[in-house]
């Protein structure tokens, strides 16, 4: 039996309900599709968007990352009119803390190349002195650093309210969002989808598009479609309100550690990744990786250590083998979409990914050209590496 909740059958079922699938169903429902249905397991966003850092930039060492994520900065900047919903973006920019000669040449690189592909006008991304990142950021330590580099048009801002605002507006435009829903499975006849099997009821469909985070490993296999995504924990902690923060504090990264922090509220988010972490669905916090984390603070900014924390959670990445998305239609089965494993980088990109797949959807050419990004590059050995990883 079917829940009264589901519809018998959907032009397109979305699976997932985080940045990427709400953003997909807006689009999709915004360009005329009729019948769209998102089904998402838990509640909206509770996969790995409302446990991200919200960072948006467009810092990267990919063209194609260049694309989405300067293409999304503009999205975000208007969000409050389209979709329509206030998000607390910062626009504070993006600060990178850099230790060798090796970083600095690779940032001049990047920025060279994301200034040259944008065009930029006014504020482009650009490489500072030591003296300037301090001043930008002043609890920084300045020892041991050589350089920096600095996007005053970044910021970040708060992903919950990204979610409701595409969610929102989806539902407005005709779409239907299932939360409480889980995937089972995915049946086709020959090559053509045909059902979608659900823990609430079976809905046909000849379209299915996955943007299931660090859960599509799954969902492609019940398509027969290899989408090599890995699940790998990562963990963010607050800390309690500190006197004196700027205002216009930027999202500071020491690139060599990982280790990054912006401004919550009175205090800070802090996080780090942890290179002894190993894959999996682990979303228990632990204090494991905080040995590392109080090392980097000590070096990069000693004060921190003197501040209690109030809080923090664990989220996951959706890892590919080069840390660049999957982003295409499967050439094996007729209609199977797919925009996920962004290792870090789903949410910053999640507005101009809906208008990708929204194009290629309607079949018509999209906004950004995310071809290199095809799943089956891997089949190719065509791997193409992000170095701007956090």
């Amino acid at each position: 039996m079917t829940d009264p909740g589901l519809p018998e059958s959907a032009e397109v079922v979305i699976v997932g309900g985080g940045v990427m699938g709400t953003s997909i169903a807006f689009h999709l429902a915004e360009a005329g599709v009729r019948n769209v249905l998102l089904l998402e397991k838990d509640q909206l966003g509770s996969g790995s968007t409302c446990k991200a850092a919200g960072g948006v930039r467009a810092n990267f060492s990919d063209e194609v990352n260049i694309a989405l994520g300067a293409r999304s900065l503009e999205a975000f900047a208007r969000f409050g009119d389209r979709p329509g919903q206030e998000i607390d973006l910062h626009r504070v920019g993006y600060l990178f803390l850099l230790e060798t000669a090796e970083q600095v040449e690779h940032f001049r690189e990047s920025t060279d190349l994301q200034n040259r592909l944008q065009e930029t006008a006014g504020s482009p991304t650009r490489m500072v002195s030591v003296d300037e990142a301090v001043s930008l950021a002043p609890i920084v330590a300045s020892d041991g650093l050589v350089g920096a580099c600095f996007s005053p048009t970044a910021g970040h801002c708060t992903p919950e309210s990204v979610v409701l605002g595409y969610a929102s507006a989806a539902r407005r435009l005709g779409a239907r969002l299932v939360t409480g829903c889980e995937v089972l499975g995915i049946d086709a006849v020959g090559n053509h989808i045909s059902v979608v099997r659900t823990s609430g009821g079976e809905v046909r469909t000849g379209t299915v598009i996955c943007a299931a985070g660090a859960w599509s490993a799954r969902i492609g296999e019940m398509a027969g479609v290899g989408l090599p995504v890995v699940p790998l924990r990562r963990q963010i902690v607050v800390t309690e309100a500190i006197p004196g923060l700027p205002a216009n504090l930027p999202m500071t990264i020491d690139f060599g550690t990982t280790f990054y922090f912006h401004r919550e509220g009175p205090g800070l988010l802090v996080g780090m990744s942890d290179p002894d972490e190993e894959p999996g669905f682990h979303l228990n916090r632990t204090d494991t990786w905080i040995p590392r984390l109080t090392e980097a603070m000590a070096r990069r900014a000693p004060s921190l250590l003197d501040v209690g924390l109030s809080g923090g959670w664990a989220g996951l990445y959706e890892v590919t083998p080069d840390h660049n998305a999957l982003i295409g239609e499967a050439g094996t089965v007729s209609r199977f979409l797919y925009a996920t494993g962004f290792s870090g980088h789903g949410f910053l990109q999640g507005p101009a990914v809906g208008e990708v797949i929204r194009d290629l959807y309607l079949g018509r050419e999209p906004i950004v050209d995310v071809g290199p990004l095809d799943a089956r590059r891997f089949e190719q050995s065509g791997s193409r590496a992000e170095r701007n990883v956090v």
